[in-house]
């Protein structure tokens, strides 16, 4: 092939990026595209930032291989198209992926690719085992976690692919300016790009030998935060996975349970809007005042509240905040968890299909926990994994002068609402 197209995604990197080695290896040139899709833009003002930082992190890796990253606006599949056409490419490289958007923009591009008689290769790489590489006997996904981790542990894993030394681009291809960079919503944000993410990744594994000890801890914030690097592609999550050693291990198992939630998503692509499980009892409430309480962080449960000005003032919060806060919405407040998909996708820099809903419907008894009514108590919670109240001190300082023993005990149970600290600024 004289010259292929990589439509990259959410695989922004060159690190074990298989559709890029792939092309490097079987073209004469290349040519890297993003295309800047005005249907996905706007959702979370802290993604849209994260994603024109991995972008130009990016390019600058391929401007070191000798290529570029080429930048479109509009509909992904028509500029593909355009850009072959001027391009002669025969050939286009993309990255599988699992939400029902990208499988209808997967099918638009086979349809127009076989129109335009160019060859259209998916590839893995956006999770460790691809979502239908490991099915049971009879179905065509796992409903259930543990046996789908024994089956993907044991499982043979692809190899990681070669970094390419070199991208040939084309002459003469404009390839276009990046965007401005967003102002995001959150302050604390971190930074996108495959450079912060290997960096951060570098660093995490030194202490990995530590984290089924204090994963769960809340003020020790001993979780890898590379939940956003792994949503943007800016890490291969197979490389992730290789680097932190055993399989069986508590960190690869968190691994394992994101390439469960994209198998779920695979085959049922409704899981943003509809109880995964159709025999789920859904009788919840509908509380404006309630839902803004809980967004802004004003509950009246330190530990909730804590959780929630975390996200707002990072764009991400500690897992076990995520199943608090959680457990709160939908089972002490009894408010449907479509609101809490909502609300941590417009934050969350890691919000995707597969992981936020996947997550809040386990959590709301919808979906694939194994124990529906399965319920958080917030200040047991917090007692447990927060025992000297530092987490809740760090997002809610006006609490410091509150002894330990208490910190945790509801603040409205004592004070009236107009009392309790108000939502921090974004």
């Amino acid at each position: 092939m004289r010259t292929a197209i990589v439509l990259f995604t959410r695989d922004l990197r060159v690190h074990d990026q298989p559709a890029l080695a792939a092309a490097c290896a079987n073209a004469e040139r290349v040519v890297p595209l993003f295309v800047l899709d005005p249907a996905l833009a706007g959702r979370s003002p802290n993604r849209d930032r994260f994603l024109v930082q991995s972008l130009a992190d990016l390019r600058g890796s391929l401007r070191g291989r000798g290529g570029d990253l080429v930048l479109r606006h509009g509909d992904p599949v028509a500029e593909t198209i355009r850009l072959a056409g001027e391009t002669a490419a025969e050939g286009i490289a993309v990255s599988a992926d699992v939400s029902r958007y990208a499988r209808r923009r997967e099918a638009r591009l086979r349809a127009e690719a076989d129109r335009h008689r160019l060859s259209l290769r998916l590839f893995p790489g956006l999770t460790v085992v691809d979502p239908g590489a490991v099915t049971p006997a009879g179905g065509d996904h796992y409903k259930v976690f543990t046996p789908y981790f024994r089956a993907w542990s044991a499982g043979e894993w692809r190899a990681e692919v070669a970094t390419p030394r070199s991208v040939p681009l084309p002459s003469g291809i404009a390839v276009g300016r990046l965007p401005a960079l967003p102002a995001g919503e959150s302050p604390h944000a971190a930074a996108g790009g495959e450079t912060a993410g290997r960096r951060l990744l570098r660093g995490w594994l030194g202490g990995i030998d530590r984290y089924d000890d204090i994963h769960d801890d809340l003020a020790a914030d001993a979780t890898s935060r590379l939940s956003p690097y792994l949503r943007f592609g800016c890490v291969s999550p197979l490389a992730v996975a290789r680097a932190a050693g055993d399989r069986a291990g508590p960190f690869v198992r968190q691994l394992c349970w994101r390439d469960f939630h994209h198998q779920v998503a695979y085959a049922f692509p409704d899981l943003s809007t509809v109880a995964y499980r159709p025999t789920a009892t859904e009788e919840w409430r509908y509380d404006a005042d309630a839902l803004a309480a809980w967004q802004e962080g004003r509950t009246g449960v330190p530990v909730v509240d804590a959780g929630m000005r975390q996200l707002r003032a990072e764009g991400w919060m500690h897992n076990r905040a995520r199943l608090i806060t959680a457990g709160f919405l939908t089972k002490q407040l009894g408010l449907d968890w479509r609101r809490g998909v909502e609300w941590f996708h417009r934050w969350l820099l890691d919000g995707d299909v597969a992981n936020n809903s996947g997550n809040w419907q386990w959590v709301a008894g919808t979906g694939n926990d194994t124990k529906p009514y399965r319920r958080f108590n917030p200040v047991r919670q917090a007692h447990r994994f927060d025992p000297a109240g530092d987490y809740v001190r760090r997002w809610i300082p006006e609490l410091e002068s509150i002894p330990d023993g208490s910190i945790h005990e509801p603040w409205l149970r004592n004070q009236k609402p107009t009392s309790y600290p108000p939502p921090i600024s974004a």
